[in-house]
């Protein structure tokens, strides 16, 4: 995961020093490369023991190790989108964007998400819930506004090859159904936080019910992971104006096709045929005069 993914992922759960810090690297990364240890904690208004302590928080020795990786990052950021400020290739949308910078922005927004997303994957996690999804007898899915989408998506795709899938737009239909689960049953929350108390409600109902639960989330250790049997973690960059919501979708969309593939090809055969059965099932109510 990237040094940025990372610092935004944790940055609510930062005190108010470390918070300052994670704010003025998100606002500027390369603040990190052009600056020194002593310059950086004048600008967050800390020391320069806070700084240290900031790093060692997201998993790093120190500063130096610190600004090395962010060097190595920001410079493959800039070979892969080809030029622009190092670091704004997630960036927000701004007031006086140009319609073609704020296409590029959002196009740049969910490519990182994605790439990120597989370059943090946990396969083996990523393996054991494939597996877990072939042998269930029912599978249940929830999320909340835009997290809901990707339960939506897994539970018609699932639904598409002959499971037994539901995915729930109603919190409280989550609920009951997930207080009647077992252990031949799965359960998947959506939560780009990790922090929505709905979908926190929905897993730890299915995990006290003896299911197999996931967790789809971007942010590591967060309340919706302690109840998870599983954690598919995505890596995006939230921004205010949307973008990041946007990339959000995209990548927890993203996780789905895998889920979706890997149980797919389990039973390569059974899967085309049941493509075929329910294309041709439905297509006699398209109209295909339009």
């Amino acid at each position: 995961m990237s040094i940025q993914s990372d610092i935004q992922a944790r940055a609510d759960s930062f005190p108010p020093t470390m918070r300052r810090v994670a704010d003025a690297i998100l606002d500027r990364p390369q603040l990190v490369v052009d600056s020194t240890i002593t310059e950086v904690a004048r600008i967050c208004d800390t020391s320069e023991a806070s700084i240290v302590r900031f790093c060692r928080a997201i998993g790093f020795t120190g500063f130096p190790q610190m600004k090395l990786q962010m060097a190595a990052e920001l410079a493959k950021e800039s070979a892969e989108f080809g030029g622009g400020e190092p670091g704004s290739y997630g960036a927000d949308i701004s007031p006086s964007d140009t319609l073609a910078e704020m296409v590029s922005k959002i196009a740049n927004s969910e490519i990182l998400g994605i790439r990120e997303t597989v370059d943090s994957m946990d396969f083996d996690v990523l393996r054991n819930v494939v597996r877990k999804l072939q042998r269930a007898k029912r599978v249940v899915l929830f999320g909340v506004g835009a997290s809901n989408g990707g339960a939506q998506d897994l539970a018609q795709k699932l639904l598409r090859i002959g499971h037994v899938a539901l995915a729930f737009h109603d919190a409280h239909d989550a609920l009951v159904s997930s207080a009647l689960l077992g252990a031949a049953d799965v359960a998947i929350g959506f939560s780009h936080s990790g922090r929505t108390t709905e979908t926190n409600a929905f897993l730890r109902g299915a995990k006290n019910s003896g299911a197999y639960t996931v967790a789809v989330t971007n942010v590591p250790g967060s309340p919706l992971t302690e109840h998870a049997d599983g954690v598919l973690r995505t890596a995006v960059r939230e921004t205010t104006f949307r973008s990041g919501a946007m990339a959000s979708r995209i990548a927890q969309l993203t996780i789905v096709d895998y889920l979706f593939v890997g149980v797919a090809r389990s039973r390569y055969e059974h899967t085309v045929q049941a493509l075929k059965s329910t294309y041709e099932i439905v297509r006699e109510l398209r109209d295909d005069r339009h």
